[in-house]
């Protein structure tokens, strides 16, 4: 088993729990796996089980793999990809809420 670092772009669906006026958003997920179709498998059961609209996954591999194309991780990150091979988990460890045309509502409007 490794560890697969994913970003997963998220449509919307009706009980996805994105904030009300997003569009979608992306999320970068640590993903176990025998290799890294497995992880994107069951990182896209998990988010559909979860009521989300997965869209599109981009793999950026394992730790090795981001380590040796130059990827800073840090420890936190690591702690993260480490639970997830522990575990045989996907862990999110980051969501970032899209808001198409209208803008972020912490962005201000003129």
């Amino acid at each position: 088993m490794k560890v697969y670092t994913l970003v997963v772009e998220l449509g919307r669906k009706a009980g996805d729990g994105l904030p009300k006026k997003a569009t979608g958003a992306g999320l970068v997920c640590y993903a176990a796996g025998t290799d890294e179709g497995e992880a994107v498998r069951e990182t896209v059961a998990i988010l559909k089980q979860a009521d989300m609209a997965p869209l599109d996954v981009t793999g950026y591999g394992t730790l090795e793999e981001r380590l040796a194309d130059n990827h800073e991780i840090d420890d936190d990150e690591r702690a993260l990809m480490e639970r997830a091979l522990t575990e045989n988990s996907v862990i999110i460890a980051q969501m970032t809420p899209y808001y198409g045309d209208e803008g972020s509502q912490d962005e201000p409007r003129h």
